[in-house]
């Protein structure tokens, strides 16, 4: 069942189950998903390397997200958002554990993107 509000109606917070995503919405070209982390991150060594590009915004919690052509992790917060070009490889360094970090995602596939 989608959520009509997207704060409420999470999974309970445990850091050694897989995020939970709902998608909201799909049509050609778009998707938009809503992620709840509670704790995890990225395997060790592991990146995203996706096909699509995705713009992101932080509803609730905290996370750190690194770059690979970045030498340092950004902390985002609530409120925050930053859009990832295709083929940006990216990884989850940290979520919040114990609260729920909730995530807006829109992933993309055509367009030109933003510059990060």
């Amino acid at each position: 069942m989608i959520p009509t509000n997207l704060l409420t109606a999470l999974p309970p917070c445990d850091p050694t189950s897989a995020e939970w995503v709902d998608q909201l919405l799909s049509r050609p070209g778009v998707r938009v998903e809503r992620i709840v982390s509670s704790g995890q991150a990225s395997p060790p060594g592991f990146w995203y390397d996706q096909a699509e590009g995705e713009w992101i915004v932080l509803l609730s919690g905290a996370a750190g997200l690194r770059f690979e052509h970045e030498s340092h992790t950004r902390l985002l917060a609530p409120g925050d958002c930053l859009d990832i070009p295709p083929h940006y490889r990216h990884r989850v360094e940290w979520t919040a554990p114990g609260t729920a970090t909730i995530w807006l995602a829109v992933f993309y596939s055509s367009g030109t993107p933003w510059p990060a």
